[in-house]
């Protein structure tokens, strides 16, 4: 397939005509080589990377405009970007190892005790749910009364509320919690 009177510029072939990439690659596999060995210290990475950019030009060929530019500048381009697709592979590579690092594995014995200890946490978790029906400020002044103990006038006097004010949305909001808990669990979820 490969006409040896075409012109240089032409690489639209390299992905059909074996010659037509060979001619291609020898033309161009120093500078690749070089471009990689400049942005990537391990000798194996270098050359998996070299031979990916070559993968991804015939996947590619058919985009390449002359007239935008020279096949070299094309190139490096298409090396570029195959150098920015695995340092990215590597850094979600990393960031799943950082989060594996320090874990051990479960046994049985430990799953068990984890499942004890969400069922004896479930009415918490619909509280917790039920509470997230609320306004900001009346979770506020609930978990301030309820939860560090204050009296509900300190609890005002720390939201800018008048006591009353607090009472009645206090108040209400008990009523709100009572009645969510008092449905079913399962249409909470």
């Amino acid at each position: 397939m490969h006409d040896p009177g075409s012109t240089e510029d032409d690489i639209s072939d390299i992905a059909v005509d074996p010659v037509a990439l060979e001619i291609f690659y020898r033309r161009h596999v120093e500078a690749v080589g070089r471009f990689v060995a400049r942005r990537v210290d391990d000798p194996h990475l270098a050359a998996d990377l070299t031979a990916d950019v070559f993968l991804a030009v015939i996947e590619s060929a058919a985009g390449y405009r002359p007239d935008r530019g020279s096949q070299i500048g094309w190139l490096l381009g298409v090396a570029r970007n195959v150098i920015a697709d695995e340092r990215r592979r590597a850094a979600l590579r990393l960031r799943v190892t950082g989060r594996m690092a320090g874990r051990r594995d479960l046994d049985a014995d430990d799953i068990a005790r984890i499942e004890e200890r969400i069922d004896a946490e479930s009415a918490a978790r619909r509280t917790y749910r039920a509470l997230g029906g609320l306004s900001e400020g009346t979770q506020a002044l609930v978990e301030l009364v309820a939860v560090d103990g204050l009296t509900v006038a300190e609890a005002a006097a720390a939201l800018g509320l008048s006591p009353v004010a607090a009472r009645v949305r206090l108040h209400r909001a008990r009523r709100t919690v009572r009645a969510v808990l008092a449905r079913p669990a399962t249409t909470l979820a």
